[in-house]
């Protein structure tokens, strides 16, 4: 008989119904009613095109969540490679069919939005590396022909990615696919002898680096040396946080904000524009948001007793983690600037979409955690 993914009888939908995770869909939804309020802020206070169009991204792709969450874990563990190798051939074809903006090539035009293949990769590899050591014995994993497959499955999508060039988000991909080859049980001290050979190789690959990323890691060391140019926004996401104190200015009163000297504050920077309005308080309370978050998603997976199942939560957990502390670093000038959306927060269809499907993910390994 083939196997139904997908929920269909009303006896075993009201089983599933019961076996959903209420807390990470609440906080889902928190999450996304402040990201409503944060955008409309963003444009001054008007029902505009970042509001409507974020209001709109999030509903349609809240409603993906919920239903992907009823999907059958078991589909994602067969589709697994499949995804992967789709995903992989939308990069691909991102040069020949790409959209251009600010100098990049890195969209997808889909008739209804720009579709980012990037950001999906992000969940994409982690699919693929869980299937892939969910079968492999814990003695062979750290063999040589065991981690080649592994290697090639991160080295070809994370070039294709900074080619485009977007080198922040091919570090994202990367740091997600050896996170999961470390909680596979590969030895660490493989991983301090890659560190410190990538340390050695730093000059060379800085050489190969564009002049507006170079401009950055200098930026980032000295945002004064060019305060009006290349350290304009750092300096100023800097003044716009401290100045919010504790208690932040109030809603809709962020000076740096509403006089336009934040550029970009509905994507990357939205966290500068949210800690201006509200402060010390305001901004413990939304990373707070995302720690519990955090922590539903690690319970979720220390419930399940498939090893796919597993290493997916358990990946994707740590990567949700850098993605958050990137953005936050990012805008404090604690990182260079590489192009980071702060999850659901962030103004960006693709970042969306991809963080929803990764959590449908994680739900459909809650609703389905006795499946081995």
């Amino acid at each position: 008989m083939q196997q139904n993914y997908f929920s269909t009888s009303r006896s075993n939908f009201k089983d599933k119904i019961k076996l959903v995770d209420y807390p990470l869909v609440f906080l889902i939804l928190l999450l996304g009613i402040i990201s409503f309020f944060s955008m409309y802020s963003t444009e001054g206070g008007s029902f505009d095109y970042y509001t409507q169009n974020h209001i709109y991204r999030f509903c349609t792709f809240f409603l993906i969540f919920i239903a992907l969450s009823f999907v059958d874990i078991q589909f994602w563990y067969k589709s697994s490679y499949i995804f992967y190798f789709t995903i992989l051939i939308l990069l691909l074809s991102v040069d020949t069919f790409g959209v251009t903006a600010s100098g990049s090539k890195r969209w997808i035009n889909i008739f209804f939005f720009n579709l980012q293949p990037s950001e999906l990769m992000k969940i994409g590899l982690i699919i693929f590396l869980s299937r892939y050591y969910s079968k492999i014995q814990s003695r062979d994993i750290n063999h040589i022909k065991t981690i080649a497959i592994p290697l090639f499955a991160i080295v070809i999508p994370v070039s294709l990615i900074a080619v485009q060039p977007d080198l922040g988000t091919a570090m994202l991909v990367a740091f997600g696919g050896f996170a999961l080859i470390w909680l596979a049980g590969f030895r660490l001290k493989y991983f301090i002898i890659a560190s410190i050979l990538s340390i050695c190789l730093l000059p060379i690959a800085i050489s190969f680096l564009k002049a507006y990323q170079k401009a950055r890691i200098l930026t980032f060391l000295n945002p004064e040396r060019d305060p009006l140019g290349a350290g304009y926004q750092i300096i100023q996401s800097k003044i716009a946080v401290g100045s919010g104190g504790i208690f932040g200015k109030g809603y809709l009163l962020g000076s740096q904000s509403y006089l336009d000297y934040l550029p970009e504050k509905h994507t990357d920077f939205i966290f500068t524009l949210f800690s201006e309005e509200f402060g010390f308080i305001g901004s413990i309370s939304l990373l707070t948001i995302y720690a519990l978050i955090i922590q539903r998603i690690i319970s979720i997976g220390s419930q399940c007793k498939s090893n796919f199942a597993k290493l997916y939560c358990f990946s994707f957990a740590i990567a949700f983690f850098v993605y958050v502390s990137v953005n936050m670093c990012m805008v404090l000038g604690l990182l260079p600037i590489v192009g980071a959306p702060l999850p659901i927060m962030s103004y960006g269809g693709s970042s969306m979409l991809s963080i929803m499907i990764g959590l449908s993910i994680v739900m459909s390994s809650k609703m389905h955690s006795q499946n081995r």
